[in-house]
């Protein structure tokens, strides 16, 4: 199966090369979505070998991984792996990440962080409450009920991809790819994930405040609508 990479990546200039040259050297193809960075990301991306796309200005996570999504669906992409470009997730679970999809068995898979005890360990304490929060808030605002809702390492079947677009622009788009797999009845799947939380990945990561202002948008849209 044709199985392309999406990165989202903004201001990741230190760290984007690290995170892609074991991918491409693997033989995946690999599309990173500068997200209008200011960095320098730019142009270490142009001496990678991989697909470059580019938002002139900073649109969200959410924007970058549709932009990344869609270049995958012209392409004619079976699977899309999203991953983070900070070099948290480990590339070398991808084969795992999609084995479902490539056996019929689902239509997307969710890495989890929650499914091992090893896994969990790895989860900084603050983190690991915030995060169980936003399971069960997501389980409340789209009835699919995960062990992990907020995790950037994900793949999706070329039907996933066809039938899932996403409209919101930031983080909020993880709770939406939740909303649009319940709403679409699609077949499901967890995974067993790795996170390495680095100082550098905590730094780039949301602060609490934000991802509680998220949820209480999303509650609102889900409220009012």
């Amino acid at each position: 199966m044709n199985t392309i990479i999406v990165i989202p990546c903004f201001n990741e200039a230190s760290k984007i090369a690290e995170t892609v040259e074991p991918l491409t050297a693997a033989g995946y193809t690999v599309v990173v979505v500068d997200d209008g960075s200011s960095d320098g990301t730019d142009a270490v991306l142009r001496k990678l070998p991989v697909i470059h796309l580019r938002h002139t200005v900073n649109l969200g996570a959410g924007a970058a991984t549709e932009t990344g999504l869609e270049y995958a669906r012209r392409a004619g992409a079976d699977i899309v792996v999203t991953l983070d470009a900070d070099g948290q997730h480990d590339w070398r679970q991808i084969p795992d990440l999609i084995r479902p999809i490539q056996e019929g068995r689902a239509d997307i898979v969710f890495g989890s962080r929650f499914l091992r005890p090893e896994d969990i360990a790895q989860i900084p304490a603050a983190r690991r409450r915030l995060l169980r929060l936003a399971i069960r808030f997501g389980a409340f605002t789209s009835g699919l009920h995960l062990t992990d809702t907020h995790n950037g390492f994900r793949a999706l079947s070329r039907k996933a991809l066809e039938q899932i677009r996403l409209r919101q622009p930031g983080y909020a788009f993880c709770s939406e790819i939740l909303d649009e797999t319940a709403r679409l009845k699609l077949r499901v799947e967890e995974v067993p994930v790795t996170v390495h939380y680095t100082e550098y990945s905590r730094r780039k990561g949301q602060s609490a405040w934000n991802a509680v202002n998220i949820m209480i948008d999303l509650l609102l849209r889900k409220v009012l609508r």
